[in-house]
């Protein structure tokens, strides 16, 4: 796996910490907690297709914005409420990659699902949260290109 910004990998590592399936779910709880939706000064509802997470059984929504220094913000909206799952990632991620340059979160892997939920996971729910994760990998990298002069 290659090198996480180092906010990420001390969340990972939080969750590589814990024994227990009930230490696991009161941290995904918390972050699911600490989730804000994408501002209105981003988007709002009806929010477009293009931005939709594929696979998401939560309808999850993905925004990446470059900052004036060149760093990333995500911003998530999650249409499920009963969504925890993809809440919590979607916390985890704006949190673990926030001010981090494009091309660190262009190289995301979806391991980072395995590190966080473990196989506590359904198939479809993992297929989503893994999408996730594709997702805010590809959007960066549209970022980082934009972001790089043509030679």
């Amino acid at each position: 796996m290659a090198t996480l910004p180092q906010r990420l990998e001390r969340i990972l590592q939080a969750f590589d910490t814990l024994h227990t399936r009930e230490e696991r779910e009161m941290l995904l709880l918390g972050y699911a907690d600490r989730f804000r939706n994408v501002p209105p000064s981003v988007a709002v509802p009806p929010y477009p297709a293009e931005r939709k997470v594929p696979y998401c059984e939560s309808d999850a929504y993905l925004w990446v914005m470059q900052n004036p220094h060149g760093t990333l913000t995500l911003h998530f909206a999650i249409e499920n409420p009963s969504g925890l799952s993809a809440k919590a990632l979607a916390a985890v991620l704006a949190e673990g990659l926030q001010d981090s340059a494009p091309e660190e979160a262009a190289s995301l892997s979806e391991e980072i699902v395995e590190r966080i939920f473990r196989r506590n996971i359904s198939m479809g729910k993992g297929m989503g949260l893994t999408a996730m994760v594709r997702m805010v990998a590809a959007e960066a990298a549209l970022v980082s290109r934009r972001a790089t002069p043509a030679r």
